[in-house]
């Protein structure tokens, strides 16, 4: 039971880690190209699929971090708690920071132009998911310490 939640833990936090990264690598460049009604109608358009799914992916790779926590001794066990706070961390700063600008963004009326007090959330949205791509990959690095040591 414990290698199958180790695969399961490694590839959901995994996934988190490549998904953040891809974003920061290659999403955020083109959408700072973006003049700002088209980032408004992309930034909708990405966020589609991604908003319902990455906090189940998250959630359930911290979940399952918890378990083998609770289930190993030794530095395996710090190594798990610590990767659960890092995902919990990625978590945190999704909910609170990223998901209330990606709210404000797809709150801006889709027909004309975008209203005269708009200010552009790029930079701040780019500083948290910077935040949380690093923490995300840091959990990577260290649940794969972790599953290293079964």
């Amino acid at each position: 039971m414990v290698e199958t939640l180790s695969v399961l833990a490694a590839l959901g936090t995994g996934v988190t880690a490549g998904v953040l990264f891809a974003v920061a690598l290659s999403v955020l460049p083109a959408l700072f190209a973006m003049e700002p009604r088209t980032y408004v109608e992309a930034h909708r358009l990405l966020g589609r699929n991604w908003d319902p799914v990455m906090p189940l992916i998250v959630l359930t790779s911290t979940g399952l971090n918890v378990a083998l926590a609770v289930l190993r001794t030794g530095t395996a066990r710090e190594l798990y708690i610590v990767t659960s706070v890092l995902l919990l961390g990625v978590s945190t700063v999704s909910h609170l920071c990223n998901v209330p600008i990606n709210r404000r963004v797809k709150a801006v009326a889709t027909d004309g132009a975008l209203p005269s007090d708009w200010e552009d959330p790029r930079p701040l949205w780019r500083r948290w998911h910077m935040l949380r791509t690093g923490l995300a990959l840091a959990a990577l690095v260290v649940g794969s310490g972790a599953t290293a040591l079964h």
